[in-house]
């Protein structure tokens, strides 16, 4: 068995750092040719937009309950310790992680279709 180097010294197989490889390029930012190709397989992790979770169909959601969704992922997504702000505007967007905004809006779309944890 091939063994590699990740992370310093430590030994990992060749299936585990596939696997880790795997996980990191999941977690990159999705680029714009990504999102316009609606075909593209959900083969990321099960609990990403990108896995198991991406495929669950919106069923029983207003454009509003979207937004509402999208805008509580924004305020779920701030930094640690931060105080609540009080609008869009004053959260520390140069902080966040999109990958987190993404995430939390999944799950609270999920919640408003009261599926959550769906996954």
């Amino acid at each position: 068995m091939k063994r590699i180097y990740v992370a310093g010294d430590k030994h990992v197989n060749a299936q585990a750092a596939k696997q880790i490889l795997e996980a990191i390029e999941d977690y990159q930012g999705i680029g714009l040719s990504d999102v316009l190709n609606r075909k593209r397989p959900y083969n990321g992790q099960p609990w990403t937009g990108n896995g198991k979770r991406g495929r669950i169909l919106i069923q029983g959601l207003t454009a509003r309950d979207i937004r509402d969704c999208l805008v509580l992922a924004f305020y779920d997504s701030r930094p640690p310790g931060l105080p609540a702000p009080t609008s869009l505007e004053a959260l520390p967007l140069e902080q966040m992680s999109m990958e987190a905004i993404s995430q939390n809006l999944l799950c609270w779309i999920e919640r408003y279709m009261g599926i959550y944890p769906a996954i």
